[in-house]
This record gives C-alpha cells, structure tokens and sequence, in this order.
C-alpha cells in the first residue's frame, strides 16, 4: 500500500520489499482499489533484491512484532519505521477483513501524505 500511495506522488520512487514474500492479500487489493489504485498485477519482492541500491529513505512499515525481527537492512538512506498492523493477521469474517484493510490503508495514506508534505 505505502509504495502505491507514495509512487503516486510526484517526485517519489518507491519499492516495497518484505523479510518473508509471500503473496498479494486479497483484502488490500479490495481496498486499494476501492480507492482508485490498483495493485493486483504487483507481486511481492525480498530485500534481498535491492541489496546494493542507493535510496533517500528506508521506510519499515510494519507493526511493532516484525520490526522487533527486522534485521539492519545494509541500504544507503535515512531508516524510518511507521507502525501499522499487518492487515494479513486480521481474523474474522471477509467482510471483517476488508473492513480491517480499509483502517489500514487510510492510516497508510494518512502518514504518506503528512510526511510527504514535511
């Protein structure tokens, strides 16, 4: 979600890299596009293939659990973590889920929007 809102953006690249890639949450991909933003051709990508780069910001966007296991990232960049819960971990109905997405994405964009205007 955070690398779509912030490529939509002027002036941003973003790339969106896990610990553990897995596959594309149905419920995000609901949410997201709900909003305009459709991300149900991305497909999840490791860190490890951006070893190496150069970037301004290495943003964790994560909750607080899994950036306790997050290691040092060896990137170039100023390192930030913004706490959301993972929307993957949300038990319930399916409209539940979607529901749990939807907070998400807004807090998401919420943040996106108030740093990108710093």
């Amino acid at each position: 979600m955070a690398e779509s809102f912030l490529n939509g953006l002027s002036g941003f690249s973003a790339h969106s890299a896990g610990l553990e890639p897995g596959s594309l949450n149905p419920f995000v991909v609901r949410a997201m596009a709900e909003v305009g933003v459709d991300i149900s051709c991305n497909r999840t990508k490791s860190v490890t293939e951006f070893l190496g780069q150069d970037f301004d910001y290495v943003i964790a966007v994560c909750d607080k659990e899994a950036a306790d296991r997050c290691p040092v990232v060896p990137v170039s960049g100023e390192k930030m973590h913004w706490e959301f819960p993972d929307p993957s971990s949300f038990q319930g109905t399916d409209e539940q889920k979607l529901a749990f997405a939807r907070t998400v994405r807004d807090a998401i964009q919420k943040k996106i929007l108030d740093w990108a205007a710093l």
